[in-house]
């Protein structure tokens, strides 16, 4: 079973969303600011905190991740015996996010939580829509 961590960054009403590009996977849509497969013996909650260091230049603290779902994946995904995506809230961390991996983000944006782009990837737009009502 493969697991996928995402980080939603949240400033007041607004998330921070990068666009993706060079991935392979919806390039040219928006996603969840920070995500990335969770490395075997990692939890989930440590891969959240390595992805937004690695994509994002910040920091979170164990005690400002705040787990929200973690869901099955429904649509299928090429050579994964199942996905589980695991969604995170972090409204403080130290250091300013900025794209740390260029190849993989074309742009960096804070978008309010009712002006979301309608390009998001459909399964975080799906989740995203759930946190955000909260």
């Amino acid at each position: 079973m493969t697991a996928i961590s995402y980080v939603v960054l949240r400033r007041g009403n607004e998330v921070l969303l990068q666009l993706r590009t060079g991935t392979g996977f919806m390039d040219g849509c928006w996603g969840i600011s920070a995500a990335g497969h969770v490395e075997p013996g990692e939890s989930s909650e440590a891969a959240a905190i390595r992805e937004a260091r690695e994509e994002l230049g910040v920091s979170i603290a164990l005690a400002d991740l705040r787990a929200l779902a973690t869901v099955p994946r429904q649509q299928p995904v090429a050579g994964a015996d199942g996905m589980t995506d695991h969604f995170y809230l972090a409204t403080a961390w130290a250091g300013t996010p900025r794209i740390m991996e260029p190849d993989k983000a074309a742009d960096l944006r804070w978008f309010r939580d009712d002006l979301l782009p309608e390009n998001l990837v459909p399964h975080e737009k799906a989740a995203l829509s759930g946190i955000l009502r909260r």
